[in-house]
């Protein structure tokens, strides 16, 4: 079937605001995703602005001015969820949602057969206690001030059935005069704790956060875990990894070199080998090195 006239199945979301990324690395994820899914997807980009020179594929989708808040487009980037605010992504598709500064490597739609339902939330594990029965359960009994977070570079969701999640962030603005409840400070959070009872773990041999699986306070568990035959395996077949933070954005890792050794503000150790990334430093340096902007 010819992919131009093929009515797709599934979704794509970016969200972009400020001028800290073009239209480049926009492109270059859409470019990616394509090469990649077994369907082309509707690819759909909320925005505060015009961005020229976007890939044909993309609709833009005008940024929801309530969300442009100063104090929602700093670091707890709770603009983000404008994602789940009724009418500005169309709600007759599941969707992936995916950061910016996430490099994609396989095909992105097998992640929809692993929702329960369409009310599933699947977000990256970010803390110990695991999303699931215990942590609904605790969610409960502590009347939800304790909960299992995720990290939300890379979001799975049905628009349609998550409009709540924005809803409710409105309210809450609303009865404390701004961000006045803890869940309330960063966007994941505010995710994890309102879907508590949909939300689901994407699966670490789908998707992972860089600083999260390849470093470590201790290098002799940075070099000790990527010997491990049943990580390896994940690793090889991971489908997206997210970049955030200074050390591993594109133009620092199209810098390092075999051997190369740098720690983060959080102590943790980045070794730049084949060792330690296994072919993840080659396959990065080779995504990133076509990216213009």
């Amino acid at each position: 079937m010819d992919a131009a006239t093929t009515q797709p199945t599934w979704q794509c979301v970016m969200i972009l605001w400020g001028q800290k990324y073009g239209p480049g690395i926009v492109n270059h994820t859409v470019e990616a995703v394509l090469r990649h899914a077994a369907t082309p997807p509707r690819f759909v980009l909320i925005t505060d602005r015009d961005r020229p020179g976007l890939h044909p594929a993309v609709t833009t989708v005008p940024f929801d001015p309530w969300f442009l808040k100063p104090e929602l487009m700093k670091d707890g980037c709770q603009a983000k969820l404008v994602m789940f605010e009724a009418g500005f992504v169309p709600d007759d598709l599941p969707a992936i949602y995916l950061d910016l500064d996430t490099a994609v490597f396989g095909d992105v739609t097998p992640i929809f057969a692993m929702m329960d339902s369409p009310k599933t939330l699947m977000m990256l594990q970010s803390v110990v206690l695991p999303f699931g029965p215990l942590a609904r359960l605790i969610w409960r009994i502590t009347d939800k001030r304790k909960y299992a977070r995720g990290n939300s570079s890379v979001v799975v969701y049905h628009p349609r059935e998550c409009t709540y999640i924005a809803t409710h962030f409105r309210e809450l603005w609303e009865a404390h005069g701004g961000l006045g409840i803890r869940p309330m400070i960063a966007d994941e959070r505010f995710m994890s704790w309102a879907a508590q009872a949909h939300v689901k773990r994407l699966p670490k041999s789908f998707a992972v956060k860089f600083s999260t699986e390849y470093m470590f306070p201790l290098k002799a568990w940075v070099r000790l875990k990527a010997r491990l035959p049943w990580v390896r395996r994940r690793r090889a077949n991971l489908v997206a990894v997210t970049m955030p933070g200074p050390l591993i954005k594109p133009e620092r890792l199209l810098a390092y070199r075999e051997g190369d050794e740098v720690k983060d503000n959080k102590d943790r150790w980045l070794i730049w080998s084949r060792a330690t990334l296994g072919d993840m430093g080659e396959r990065l340096q080779s995504y990133y090195a076509s990216l213009s902007d």
